[in-house]
């Protein structure tokens, strides 16, 4: 890539993570503003789902007016629906599916029920409890678990991470949480 061309903005979960020479138009014609656009309906498209919950963690990127959507999903339903959302957003040409479906299983289940009550039961962590959509994802798949989601310090991803190791029956955890200053 010589120093006059630019890139397309790649755009995963609403924030830019790639992007350079940032101008009005990229070089394959698609205005910033509409990946941008475009990104912001995906997010809204994907939390409104009915059956989206603190189980399932899907992300996005966008590039031009393509959006790969990744992640893990405990319903096969929630899976196809994120997809039919996303294609319907105008300016979308082409959605790339690849969520993961989580085997079903009963001790997942019960491992996903545990590590709920131990994290937004724990006092500290009530907080994050509030909000309609979970900022905190649990991600169980075969008795390993992945801590997706935002949290507002690093003594809360801490305690996260001390409260979902603490559930028995669990092989492993990796804490993927972000701290997020609030504003």
């Amino acid at each position: 890539m010589n120093a006059n061309s630019k890139r397309i903005p790649t755009i995963v979960l609403g924030t830019l993570v790639a992007a350079s020479a940032l101008s009005a138009q990229t070089k394959h014609g698609v205005p910033e503003r509409a990946s941008e656009r475009i990104a912001r309906e995906v997010r809204h498209e994907i939390v409104m789902l009915p059956y989206y919950g603190v189980f399932d963690n899907i992300t996005f990127a966008v590039q031009g007016y393509n959006v790969t959507l990744m992640g893990y999903v405990t319903r096969p339903v929630l899976k196809k629906d994120a997809e039919n959302v996303v294609k319907r957003i105008e300016g979308v040409e082409q959605v790339v599916n690849r969520i993961e479906v989580l085997p079903p299983s009963s001790m997942d289940d019960g491992l996903r029920l545990q590590l709920y009550r131990a994290i937004y039961g724990h006092p500290p962590l009530e907080k994050y409890a509030m909000p309609v959509i979970k900022p905190i994802r649990i991600i169980v798949n075969s008795g390993r678990v992945t801590l997706e989601g935002v949290v507002d310090s690093e003594a809360d991803k801490n305690i996260v991470n001390l409260r979902a190791n603490g559930v028995p029956g669990i092989f492993s955890v990796t804490n993927n949480l972000v701290v997020v200053k609030s504003k």
